[in-house]
């Protein structure tokens, strides 16, 4: 991690929009550390490459998805159903974060019509309701 990594315009987008936002070095677009009276503008904005040890040691890993594509690490998936890229905690992870809502919603709602279909049918209950009555 000691090189230095090149971005690509829009990671270095996302990545000066995450200095803006959680660097707690970041003051207005100037760094804190390297302030020695005069205001600084923070080397980590200006550049396409990843130069501020700071950001790549505390900032950088906090957006897990940015952090896999520029490192490239093994925690990249690929979503199953649209191909996109994501970041995952887990090795059964198959589908993408917006992927995975419909998914979930759409098994879900077939789960429980299979489920409501099953109850209303069942020999069991048509036979418990002969014997009260």
């Amino acid at each position: 991690m000691s090189d230095i990594k090149r971005l690509t315009p829009p990671q270095s987008r996302k990545v000066n929009t995450l200095v803006r936002r959680t660097c707690c070095n970041c003051d207005n677009g100037n760094c804190i550390l390297l302030d020695d009276g005069d205001e600084c503008v923070c080397p980590q904005l200006i550049s396409y490459s990843l130069l501020c040890k700071w950001f790549r040691i505390a900032v950088l890993p906090a957006d897990k998805e940015l952090y896999a594509e520029i490192y490239q690490t093994g925690d990249m998936r690929r979503c199953s159903v649209c191909g996109a890229p994501f970041a995952s905690s887990s090795n059964r992870a198959i589908y993408c974060p917006d992927c995975r809502k419909r998914i979930t919603r759409r098994q879900t709602a077939e789960r429980m019509r299979k489920l409501r279909a099953n109850v209303n049918c069942s020999p069991f209950l048509l036979d418990m309701s002969t014997q009260f009555y």
